[in-house]
């Protein structure tokens, strides 16, 4: 199950964003990209581009600046199972921070992650409940029902309020990033770097708005699409349950 994170989160590029007057120090900069992800074996569905969105990046300052992780970001977080679905299917949030996970089914869930991350069980529980989990550490929970094989989603929890997850056209932008020293890291559900060796690329950014280009992704097996139950066993067959 370890392995379901394993290559997902890596580190990509080092940020150097010159200084700037004390108005820019307080308002920070903006740090854009572009993120493409293509298919190993194209097909003349996708023609080697595969969906751009939801590709999580943050900064991380190599002198640390003060900045709480939660700046800009305090939540209430939720992920709510509604009709046998997580939503949202991705949330990002500072670590430290205490997610919620209402039942609005009108059936019992069970929620769970034994990966990297987080590792909880909240139990069964019934429609019109919520139990809550304090994501500690960094990193990302793959969050399933141990019920309903269909549900999953997941939590990114991180160190610093510098990040931004990329939209359905893969551009993503991080804001009011002060002036400094940054190391960028990237997370995709479904992706992993095309070239290895970005993994240590050095990016000079100049004075004002930076740009980073294209950040090249390959396609990999979604560790989503099968999964066993809590106790590491296959789902029992649900159809003749009426939940």
């Amino acid at each position: 199950m370890r392995s379901m994170h394993r290559g997902m989160i890596v580190g990509f590029a080092f940020v150097n964003l010159a200084l700037v007057s004390p108005r820019a120090f307080a308002q920070g900069a903006e740090v854009t990209a572009h993120v493409v992800v293509h298919d190993k074996v194209a097909t003349a569905h996708h023609k080697g581009n595969l969906s751009p969105g939801d590709v999580v990046a943050w900064l991380t300052p190599l002198q640390p600046d003060g900045r709480p992780a939660s700046a800009g970001h305090s939540g209430p977080f939720r992920l709510v199972q509604k009709d046998k679905m997580f939503t949202p299917h991705l949330l990002v949030v500072p670590t430290g921070s205490s997610v919620e996970f209402p039942n609005q089914d009108p059936f019992f869930h069970n929620v769970f992650s034994l990966f990297n991350g987080k590792r909880f069980d909240l139990g069964l529980y019934e429609s019109g409940k919520s139990r809550a989990v304090r994501f500690d550490r960094e990193g990302a929970s793959y969050i399933f029902c141990n019920i309903h094989p269909e549900m999953g989603a997941i939590v990114l929890a991180l160190s610093t309020p510098y990040y931004a997850v990329s939209g359905a056209d893969g551009a993503l932008t991080i804001h009011n990033v002060p002036p400094g020293s940054y190391h960028l890291h990237l997370w995709s559900e479904a992706a992993e770097l095309a070239n290895p060796a970005d993994a240590g690329r050095i990016v000079q950014v100049a004075q004002g708005p930076a740009h980073l280009g294209d950040i090249n992704l390959t396609a990999i097996a979604n560790p989503m699409a099968h999964h066993t139950n809590k106790f590491g066993e296959e789902y029992h067959p649900t159809h003749d349950n009426p939940y």
